[in-house]
Parts: C-alpha cells; sequence; structure tokens
C-alpha cells in the first residue's frame, strides 16, 4: 500500500493555489486584454515566462527570494516571524507564480475573443466595469474560464522541480506526489512509484477529458440556429 498523504497534499496544495491564482489572474488578464499602454508586452512576456523557464531556476530565485537570510524572506522572519522556505505557504506562493501563465493565458485569449462591441454597448448603457465583466464578458468566456482552471490545477498536481526546492520533501508538510514518485524510484520501489504514477496519469486525464466535452457542449450549443 502506498501512503496517501502526498495524494492528499497535492490535491490541497492544487486547490489552494488555483483558487488564488484565480483571484489574482482575473484583473491582470482583463487589465492586459484592454489596456492600452505600451510596455504591457512586457508584463505578457514576463507572465509567460514560467512556461520556458527550467523550474531549477525558477527555483533558485525563490529559495533565494524565500531564505531567511535574503530579501523578503529576511523581511518576513524580522518583522513577521513568517518563513516561506520548506513550509506549505512557500509552496502555495512558488506554485502561483510557476503556474500563472497556464491561468492567465487562457483568460486572456478569452476576453480577446469577445466582440469589443458587446463591451462598449454595456458601457453605453451605463453598467460599470465590475458589472460588465461578471454580467457579460465571463459568462461569454465560459470555456477559456473552465481551461485555465483546469491547466493551473494539473500543471500544480505535476509539480517537481519547484516544489522540491522550496518545500524541501518534508513527509506530511512539503512532500507532495510527485516527489513521492521520485522517492520510490530512488528507493528501487518500482511497485509504488508506478501507484502514485498511475494515479496521477488517471486523475489528469479524466479532469482533461471533462473539459473538452465540456467545451464541445458550449461550442455546439452557441452554434446552433
Amino acid at each position: 500500500m502506498i501512503d496517501l498523504q502526498p495524494l492528499w497534499l497535492s490535491l490541497r496544495l492544487s486547490f489552494v493555489t488555483t483558487i488564488l491564482l484565480f483571484i489574482g489572474a482575473l484583473p491582470l488578464a482583463w487589465w492586459l486584454a484592454y489596456s492600452r499602454w505600451r510596455g504591457k508586452l512586457i508584463m505578457e512576456a514576463f507572465v509567460s515566462l514560467p512556461m520556458v523557464l527550467p523550474p531549477s531556476v525558477l527555483g533558485f530565485y525563490l529559495l533565494l527570494a524565500f531564505s531567511p537570510s535574503h530579501g523578503l524572506g529576511k523581511f518576513l522572519a524580522q518583522h513577521f516571524d513568517i518563513r516561506l522556505v520548506f513550509t506549505f505557504p512557500g509552496l502555495v506562493i512558488a506554485s502561483i507564480l510557476y503556474s500563472l501563465p497556464f491561468m492567465v493565458n487562457p483568460l486572456l485569449a478569452g476576453f480577446r475573443s469577445i466582440p469589443p462591441e458587446l463591451k462598449e454597448a454595456s458601457h453605453t448603457l451605463g453598467k460599470s466595469n465590475t458589472t460588465t465583466l461578471l454580467k457579460i464578458l465571463l459568462p461569454n468566456m465560459r470555456p477559456s474560464l473552465l481551461t485555465g482552471i483546469v491547466l493551473s490545477f494539473a500543471h500544480t498536481i505535476g509539480e517537481f522541480g519547484v516544489v522540491l526546492m522550496i518545500g524541501g520533501n518534508i513527509p506530511g508538510h512539503t512532500r507532495v506526489a510527485s516527489l513521492a514518485i521520485y522517492d520510490e524510484m530512488e528507493s528501487m520501489n518500482y511497485a509504488n512509484a508506478n501507484r502514485y504514477a498511475l494515479i496521477l496519469f488517471t486523475f489528469s486525464f479524466i479532469i482533461l477529458l471533462a473539459v473538452y466535452g465540456i467545451n464541445q457542449r458550449f461550442n455546439k450549443a452557441n452554434t446552433l440556429p
């Protein structure tokens, strides 16, 4: 039998990360979609950077930033007695940064796919930006919302390099499922490694299949005369 604690910790990390990521990514994607600031391309490139940056590079710089002897980590430790390295909150922050493009980019594509006339008509009728967002834009970009949420969740489930460097692989605290697979492989316990991997594989496949099915239904409903 395998230890279920790493699986539970992975699910917990993914849920918390996805919720916080959605809250922060929604206004960011809105701003990127409608801002006229010329330098926003720099921000778009920065947001997408984790997609091409090696996890070890991001993990290394986050480790320096979170360290109690450097920068942000030192400030938090001295003034608030908060430690981010080798803790679950540190894993959450690192996961948010690492999965940021997987939430922002689908939302950004969703905003840009909506005809600008809808937004302009809402403002013409005196609706605020918040009302326009909640009543007009979001209902018309449900596939993008679902894609961003599911991709962020699934990406967090499979994280390895960043969580290893920030979390330190502490059983019961930061040892997620991907690290458990690594540990079992190191111990040459291939049966348990296969069980962890099969669970993650099956779970990821099911949620992706559900997303494609829901998006297909949504597209069919919108194309009906």
